[in-house]
Parts: structure tokens; sequence; C-alpha cells
């Protein structure tokens, strides 16, 4: 492969990865091709991007990216394709739907700026809740109290208000 070919794959790698809020190495080389084709249908319908890369070509896009991703190094061995998502936890949870059938496994993940190696994290991941449905948890717990006083005072306004008719018919 060329120097221009290679540099151009990690500046590819590299815009991919600031693309998307979070992103999963996973180890595909066992499957077949039907499963494969079969994994690539399922994450374009859950609008993941799946890309399998040379592991030096993405450390160096790593490296070319702000931040510190040298935690992930150490998982870069063997076949590498890379899971990408805006949604924390849906490779997760495609991953762990595919490992009943004993393949694609995790490597690493970085998800919420936090990084997860190894694939004993799939269960965590697979329980993340992404950003608006913390946000919805907390909206509506602050939702709660407040209808329940408002229940309260309607459901007391009529007790009163049934009260007082009773007393003034007798």
């Amino acid at each position: 492969m060329r120097k221009e070919d290679k540099s151009t794959i990690i500046e590819t790698i590299a815009a991919t990865i600031k693309g998307y809020d979070h992103f999963y190495l996973t180890d595909i080389a066992t499957l077949n091709s039907a499963k494969t084709s079969d994994l690539r249908r399922e994450c374009a319908k859950q609008e993941i991007k799946l890309m399998v890369v040379k592991n030096t070509l993405l450390q160096k896009a790593l490296e070319s990216l702000e931040g510190d991703y040298s935690e992930l190094n150490a998982s870069l061995k063997g076949n590498t394709a890379i899971m990408f998502s805006n949604s924390a936890n849906a490779p997760a949870k495609l991953i762990a739907k595919y490992k009943k059938e004993g393949i694609p496994s995790l490597k690493a993940a970085y998800v919420q700026e936090s990084f997860y190696v190894g694939s004993q994290n799939l269960s965590a991941l697979e329980n993340i809740k992404s950003k608006n449905e913390l946000i919805g948890d907390v909206i509506a717990a602050l939702q709660s109290p407040a209808k329940n006083v408002i229940s309260a005072l309607q459901s007391g306004g009529n007790t009163i208000h049934g009260v007082l008719e009773t007393l003034s018919k007798r």
C-alpha cells in the first residue's frame, strides 16, 4: 500500500471517529460471509457504522486526534472492526445479540468519554442510558411531586365541595 493511500485511510478513520460520539472495537474475523452480511444489515438498521480496519492505521488515526486514546492500544491485536454510533448502548446490544452464537467479541469501547477494555464490560455497556434517556428520567422525577400536589389539591377540593353540599342539604 502506498504512503498516500495510508494517509488517506488514516484521515478517513480519524474523521469518522470525530463524527460519532461512541465507538466499539470488535473482532468479527470468525463470522462467515452470510453472518457478516447479516451483521452489516443490522448495523445499517440501527444507524451503526461498521468499518474493518488495520490496527496500525487505527492506532495512527487515534494518535492524530486530540485526547489520549492510549488505553485502547492493548486491544489493537488480531482482526479489528469498529462500530461507530451516536447511541451509547446500541452497538453493545447488537454485539450481545450476535455473541449468543459465539461471535463477535468485544475488544474495547470508547463510550461517554470513558474507556471500557475487555469483553467483561459488555453487560455494563448494554445498560448504559443515553443522554436523552437520562434527561427524560430527570424530568419525570421532577414532575412527579408536582403532579401529586396538584392531584391532592383537586381531590381535596372535590371532597370539601361534597361535604359542604351535603351539609347544606341537611
